[in-house]
């Protein structure tokens, strides 16, 4: 059965809901200028990867610029509008063998990041009443093709975007996207994954997906997603979440993440089948909380999703590893605290461990796509585990309000055979963010 039969439901949905909402009011919007809205966001980025075994460190440094510009909608029936970006990066440190951490841009051929990257991108989009379609450049955010947004500059996508909310509590969406621009260059090309490796001179023509979110019910939110990436994979996501108010300052919040992941088409990456979930349990006690999480990968590849995306709505999902090896078991501690409670309001802090097993030895060594990064041997019993650290402050009010100072460090480390894998690691990471309403 074909991934458009499968997601047929999904659009009946949408087009039942935009055939009841038409016979609604049919006056849309504030006006194109009225509604309109321009942000500036100044974000400078420090990335440094101390590698343990000998290898070049990875030093970059970068100030990017980021303006959004979102219309408002004509008024009619039938609203029109523009939504519209513009990015500029800028290297201040980075090159002469410490390039390459994904801040600023690679494969120049000199081994050296250029001084400056730039890009910019519209869309075109169209409400009638609660559904909108976008056509052009789009920044999306959904578990099955979200751009990556934590590098200096985000992933945008280019291609269409369907959404409707007539129902209270319901978001149903869907579209496709044939090229996009990663975080760290200026062009676009087809859309890769992040722990395979295509053959040459094959792409994937484009991503389909489309999806339901619901939270109709207070604390209590679940979704529903399927995506194609053609002649890749048909993947399948699942969310439950909850957050139970025990009392005004105690919560308990349980939850599920699952992905399913099959090869399709050409399987340009070889034979994929792949069930991954993650549960989470987290005590809120005034501003502290306690996070235990467990993570399990079931099949032979590794859990992947789009190059340099962030749909990876896994708990184990951390600032270095993504702990989705093939067959790999992991579990999570963390600990988190709002400083609110004694008086510094804005300034967040936390610390997490987390720890995986994996068994590399499963995987096909004749995985066109998979085999020769992953297999090992010696790698049944793979371990690797890393550690988190987390202080972020934000500026509550003046002239500086929302600036925000956010400071990551990562240990990782790994034995077994996982150093086929992977080096033993430090990442520091500090990152500044001011962002300016214009109008």
């Amino acid at each position: 059965m074909s991934l458009t039969l499968k997601l047929s439901p999904l659009w009946l949905a949408l087009a039942t809901a935009l055939g009841t909402s038409a016979q609604a009011d049919d006056t849309t919007g504030d006006g194109f200028a009225d509604g309109a809205s321009l942000t500036l966001n100044a974000r400078n980025y420090y990335m440094h990867r101390n590698r343990l075994q000998g290898a070049d460190d990875n030093i970059e440094w970068g100030q990017g610029l980021l303006g959004v510009f979102e219309s408002g909608f004509t008024q009619g029936r039938v609203g029109f509008g523009l939504d519209a970006h513009a990015m500029l990066g800028l290297k201040l440190d980075g090159g002469g063998g410490t390039d390459g951490s994904s801040i600023l841009p690679s494969g120049s051929g000199n081994g050296k990041a250029p001084g400056a990257f730039s890009t910019a991108g519209g869309a075109l989009k169209v409400r009638a009443l609660d559904t909108e379609l976008k056509a052009g450049d789009l920044l999306l955010s959904n578990p099955v093709i979200a751009g990556g947004e934590t590098r200096m500059l985000p992933q945008t996508f280019r291609g269409f975007s369907l959404r409707n909310t007539h129902l209270d509590g319901v978001l149903i969406e869907g579209g496709q996207a044939s090229f996009t621009k990663l975080y760290n260059q200026s062009g676009h090309g087809r859309i890769g994954t992040s722990y395979g490796t295509l053959p040459d001179h094959r792409d994937s023509q484009h991503l389909n997906w489309a999806g339901v979110a619901w939270s109709a019910v207070p604390n209590l939110t679940s979704s529903l997603y399927a995506a194609e990436l053609k002649d890749i994979w048909n993947q399948y996501y699942y969310d439950l979440d909850y957050t139970w108010q025990l009392s005004d300052a105690v919560s308990l919040n349980p939850g599920l993440h699952y992905y399913h992941t099959q090869d399709t088409g050409e399987a340009l990456l070889g034979a994929i089948d792949n069930n991954t979930y993650s549960l989470h349990l987290v005590l809120g006690v005034a501003g502290h909380s306690v996070t235990a999480a467990y993570q399990r990968v079931n099949g032979n590849t590794p859990f992947d999703y789009i190059n340099q995306g962030d749909s990876v709505f896994l708990d184990n999902s951390q600032q270095y590893s993504d702990f989705n090896g093939p067959n790999e078991r992991s579990w999570k501690l963390k600990y988190a605290y709002d400083f609110v409670g004694v008086g510094a309001p804005g300034l967040t802090g936390a610390v997490s461990y987390s720890r995986g097993e994996l068994d590399l030895s499963k995987v096909d060594p004749q995985s066109a796509g998979y085999g020769a990064t992953w297999y090992n041997a010696d790698g049944r019993h793979a371990k690797h585990w890393e550690r988190d650290f987390d202080v972020q402050y934000v500026v509550q009010g003046g002239t500086a309000k929302d600036l925000a100072v956010h400071l990551q460090w990562a240990t990782h480390r790994g034995g077994n055979g996982y150093g086929s894998l992977d080096q033993d690691t430090h990442e520091y990471r500090v990152i500044v963010d001011y962002p300016l309403d214009l109008m």
